[in-house]
């Protein structure tokens, strides 16, 4: 697949952000993101040159709204600039037919990256956009929306929010309103990113594969607990999440089982998205970091005996989010617990994964970002896809077109994949795309 990238350019936003709004200030937690850019692929099945064109307007007329996107970080002063300086905008024409792309069976997620306006470690600096997206034709006429945004300012679940935003711009919907409070809550305090990655650009070391959890394989996972979830009095029953992250992580064990000759300690995060769990409840259009990571812990001897029990596993990691939910609700009323449960769990967890004596684990849902009803005037997408990602010993779980099924990215150092791929547990229960 080749992309040819035709045309380049900065949008501005169609006013001017006022002067009260010109100096944003990053919050707490935005201030320990690593350097890289969250991103998303829409794939559409067919497009118009008048849909194509208003997607460009509709952008111009979105960005007051998300002033922050439109401006330069400032990193010795921890703010944005909102200069109105503009959003990358890039159109590229790709020399394949669309569902050629979407039927590979050995798909490789870094070719997807070509589909994206900037490598994903390019942010921080004075020149980088905080926000890029490109715009990829394929020869069928289907196109694919590739979007950047810098995770200084947003968090997934923000670029899923401008996302829905800019669609209804572009069908005459009623506009989202984001709000951009997080710093009046949590205001910096000169904390320094966790780099997971120190690169602008990709590191070929770490190795991508999706796995695809259909509908039968969740029904199949969700049989092997019901006993258990019954026995606990849970009425609930196990979420799509859950299981396959249970299964994931017992693969990931047993691969670094193998790979070591013996079993380590472990850690294993989960994020939970704050917004609309807290008292008084966030806004679900809230943009900024607003995340929990979550943190279950096994000694060596447990990790053994977990990677072997699906129901205790997926139990235990069950049982770690409902109480991280739960403690959401204290976080903008005990400020002093919300830094601690947003900010220092955070870092703390990430420090104890850099020793040689555990194996970490973390995992991200991107599921319930509702962007296979995001529509531009295309139809809905197809679907919607990640790239290759500077993140080791990640797992990010999108939904499924049908809302039915999982696709997990799968992100491993190079030796490591090896062992994870011939689990076989892992092979019975999913399709690979490699």
């Amino acid at each position: 697949m080749k992309v040819n990238v035709v045309s380049r350019k900065l949008v501005k936003p169609w006013k001017e952000t006022p002067p009260q709004l010109r100096c944003y200030k990053i919050s707490l937690m935005d201030e320990i993101n690593p350097s890289m850019h969250v991103i998303r692929i829409l794939y559409y099945s067919s497009s118009s040159d008048h849909h194509v064109c208003t997607l460009e307007d509709s952008l111009t007329q979105i960005l007051p709204l998300f002033y922050p996107l439109a401006g330069r970080y400032d990193r010795e002063n921890h703010q944005v600039d909102c200069n109105d300086e503009g959003a990358e905008y890039s159109t590229a024409l790709v020399d394949c037919q669309l569902h050629q792309l979407i039927a590979q069976t050995k798909l490789r997620p870094e070719h997807l990256n070509h589909l994206l306006p900037l490598e994903i470690g390019a942010s921080d600096e004075p020149t980088d956009p905080l926000l890029a997206l490109q715009i990829n034709r394929f020869q069928c006429g289907g196109l694919a929306i590739g979007a950047c945004a810098s995770h200084r300012i947003f968090d997934s679940a923000s670029l899923g929010i401008f996302l829905a935003a800019w669609a209804n711009a572009a069908m005459g919907k009623p506009v989202i309103s984001p709000n951009f409070d997080s710093p009046s809550y949590f205001p910096p305090d000169n904390l320094r990113p966790h780099q997971f990655q120190e690169s602008r650009t990709l590191d070929e070391s770490i190795v991508s594969r999706r796995y695809i959890f259909d509908k039968y394989a969740i029904s199949r996972l969700r049989g092997m607990l019901e006993t258990t979830w019954k026995s606990n009095g849970i009425e609930v029953p196990p979420s799509r999440v859950v299981t396959v992250s249970a299964v994931l992580s017992q693969a990931l064990l047993r691969a670094d089982r193998a790979k070591h000759g013996k079993s380590r300690s472990s850690l294993i995060g989960q994020v939970i998205n704050v917004r609309e769990r807290t008292i008084p409840p966030l806004s679900k259009h809230s943009c900024g970091t607003w995340v929990v990571e979550t943190f279950l812990e096994f000694t060596a001897e447990e990790s053994q005996g977990m990677d072997k029990n699906f129901a205790g596993m997926a139990l235990k990691m069950r049982d770690v989010i409902v109480q991280g939910v739960r403690d959401c609700a204290r976080i903008l009323s005990d400020k002093e617990f919300g830094r601690w449960l947003m900010v220092d769990m955070f870092l703390e967890g990430a420090k104890k994964a850099e020793s040689p004596d555990y194996k970490a684990i973390f995992i991200t849902d991107f599921s319930k970002f509702g962007e296979y009803e995001v529509d531009f005037g295309f139809g809905k997408p197809v679907w919607i896809s990640m790239a290759a990602v500077p993140l080791e010993d990640h797992f990010i779980l999108l939904n499924t077109k049908n809302n039915d099924g999982i696709e997990a990215w799968v992100y491993l150092h190079e030796s490591d994949m090896p062992f994870f791929e011939q689990d076989e547990d892992l092979r019975m229960l999913t399709s690979i795309s490699a």
